[in-house]
């Protein structure tokens, strides 16, 4: 007898844990949450438990049922930046949130360029840890997993900004919250979901590609690797659904090193991926990436200038922005350059510029929009170029120019204020301009404000 009451009491205590209302992982305290916007709260408890939410910015009480599958969910209006403010979830027992903030949500995304931090020996992450300490940025680092299933939750935490989670954390990453931080004043939560050497496809909701005849068949050429996942959706199941319900003000990109042997799908790819997150979250939110470094893919010298221009080509899509980084290499066999807290800079800038409207900021790099046969010389247009183009270290570099034959030889560029006149004694009748476009170029033309201009073919 004795041994069965200690069972049912057991028993009892086993259902009624497993009935306590609880979170998931990326609420709970330290955490920022977006400012001025509709916030879900959500979590797990008893089939039909009655919830109560109550948050110190405010005296609103907030009441939520859970379904009959355990689930609940709920919205909770966010004032402008500030705290620390405390949340009281409470149903069959009673769990405080503390220290929470409420600011900027970013989320960090990518391949080992967005990963690299002092882990992997970065010098400006271990230069800048003595000054890292900064209540204003609060880290969430999604860890590596994969899954065949969309899952409900990942195992992490949010952490105040400090000397040692920051030389683990994306060094991008942390630059970018810190610039934001310091300009705008609004806290800044980071959250960290990306993976060295994926292809976008893993990021990807499989069913996208498994639907799309093109996508399907680029995604079978992409080769296995011990070291990271190459299946479709696999790394989207485990590190971006499970946080899909979470408000964000926008997110930062840097991959596609990856899918240069398939760069004929990328920007499909690509666009369907930002598509997919935007749904998701069901808010057309902000996406900056960075365009691809130069680097020795070992080819034909010009598949890593074809992703580029797929890159190029998805700023197209709406609130999509796209920084080049093609003079912050410092060796271009490395794939990871070094120099992160400048590319941080420029994702900074357009973030502060196009989502925060900050004013006098010059973050759009100049970009070809036509050009025009004169005699036997090609004039190119750009776009943003404020005021003038000038090139750095002499005449500009890494020109080319053909004829109707489709042979490109290296061509003169002469700056004329914000166009480029091109010609060379070797093509009498010129037809069509390159510029930049190999696997290595680091061409030394820039905007007067310091942007270096964008690579592109006039021809297709």
């Amino acid at each position: 007898m004795k041994n069965i009451i200690l069972a049912f009491l057991l028993g009892l205590f086993i259902v009624q844990a497993s009935a306590a209302v609880r979170l998931p992982s990326i609420i709970g305290s330290h955490m920022v949450l977006q400012q001025q916007a509709k916030v879900k709260i959500w979590g797990w408890s008893a089939p039909a438990e009655k919830i109560t939410i109550q948050v110190s910015w405010d005296t609103t009480t907030y009441h939520v049922t859970a379904s009959r599958g355990a689930r609940w969910i709920t919205e909770v209006k966010t004032p402008v930046a500030g705290g620390p403010y405390t949340v009281k979830i409470k149903g069959s027992n009673e769990i405080i949130l503390d220290d929470v903030m409420i600011g900027e949500v970013w989320l960090c995304g990518g391949q080992s360029n967005m990963e690299w931090s002092a882990d992997q020996g970065l010098k400006q992450s271990k230069d800048e840890a003595p000054n890292a300490t900064n209540k204003n940025i609060r880290f969430f680092y999604v860890p590596k997993s994969t899954s065949s299933t969309p899952q409900d939750d990942v195992k992490a935490q949010w952490v105040v900004c400090n000397p040692e989670d920051m030389l683990h954390f994306s060094a991008i990453g942390y630059f970018f919250g810190k610039q934001i931080n310091a300009v705008t004043g609004y806290p800044v939560g980071l959250i960290n979901s990306n993976w060295g050497g994926t292809p976008a496809e893993v990021w990807t909701p499989e069913e996208i590609i498994q639907n799309d005849h093109d996508l399907r068949n680029a995604s079978e050429k992409l080769m296995p690797s011990q070291w990271w996942p190459h299946i479709r959706g696999e790394a989207y199941n485990a590190m971006i659904y499970p946080i899909t319900n979470y408000e964000i003000s926008g997110t930062i990109w840097y991959q596609g090193e990856s899918n240069v042997g398939t760069h004929y799908g990328y920007q499909r790819l690509f666009t369907n991926m930002i598509d997919s997150w935007r749904k998701a979250w069901n808010k057309n939110f902000p996406f900056y990436f960075v365009q691809i470094a130069p680097y020795t893919y070992g080819d034909n010298h010009i598949n890593g200038a074809f992703l580029r221009e797929a890159q190029t080509k998805s700023t197209s899509f709406p609130k999509t922005g796209m920084v080049v980084v093609s003079d912050l290499v410092d060796n271009i066999k490395d794939i990871h350059p070094t120099l992160k807290k400048e590319v941080a800079a420029r994702l900074a800038n357009y973030a502060l510029g196009d989502t925060y409207g900050v004013k006098g900021l010059h973050y759009k790099t100049p970009v070809y929009t036509s050009h025009s046969v004169e005699k036997n010389k090609i004039r190119i247009n750009f776009d943003n170029v404020p005021t003038t183009l000038v090139s750095k270290g002499g005449e500009p570099t890494d020109f080319y120019i053909a004829g109707a034959d489709g042979v490109f030889v290296p061509a003169k560029a002469i700056i004329e204020g914000k166009t480029i006149v091109v010609s060379s004694t070797k093509v009498k009748e010129p037809v069509d301009v390159r510029f930049g476009f190999t696997n290595t170029a680091m061409p030394n033309l820039f905007s007067a404000e310091g942007l270096p201009v964008n690579l592109f073919r006039t021809d297709k």
